[in-house]
């Protein structure tokens, strides 16, 4: 079996894609008055710092943004109430965002089936009541399992179920691409 992997996003259509899905959020939400940024580990989390950058730069104001471990809420565990009991203790990081009565735009790298998203609302709704919760994503593949839909999309990407979609970022893997990787077989 032989893999091809091509670049989708480069350093430059990353940064656009950001820009972009920022002016978004802002037009959408008609600033961001009670709006809070929540990135989902791993690379969800960066790319939330990153547009929450962004957002300042254009606003000329900070929004609060934090990250979310959803490893406790994953339907893929042996035992999510095993799981659940043992990783609460670290869901928002830094604690004091508060997602209560707040406008969350949950942020990850590359939405799939649904589940990573499923399992993050979930841990959302543990730490507070959101107002609303609105969804950003790098890239959508398709082949949801669930009935989620991003509300900012960076880049759709029409997937085969064998091919895989690889982020990689300047603050986890020195270099900033989005790429796709076709499993061809022989």
């Amino acid at each position: 079996m032989s893999n091809e992997t091509h670049v989708l996003m480069d350093e430059i259509a990353i940064r656009r894609a950001l820009t972009r899905i920022a002016h978004e959020i802002l037009e959408k939400n008609k600033g961001i008055d009670d709006c809070v940024l929540v990135g989902i580990r791993t690379r969800g989390v960066h790319l939330a710092q990153r547009l929450a950058e962004k957002i300042a730069e254009i606003e000329g104001a900070p929004i609060p943004w934090g990250e979310l471990d959803v490893t406790a809420y994953r339907d893929d565990r042996s035992s999510v109430a095993e799981a659940k009991g043992n990783g609460k203790e670290l869901l928002m990081n830094p604690a004091d965002v508060s997602v209560h009565d707040k406008k969350v735009i949950l942020f990850d790298d590359v939405l799939y089936t649904g589940r990573t998203i499923r399992a993050a609302m979930d841990a959302l709704m543990d730490c507070g009541r959101p107002q609303m919760i609105q969804l950003a994503v790098l890239a959508d593949r398709g082949h949801r399992e669930l009935p989620i839909r991003p509300d900012y999309i960076g880049k759709n990407i029409p997937t085969s179920k064998s091919e895989e979609i690889v982020v990689a970022l300047q603050e986890t893997d020195g270099k900033d691409e989005v790429t796709i990787i076709q499993n061809r077989g022989e």
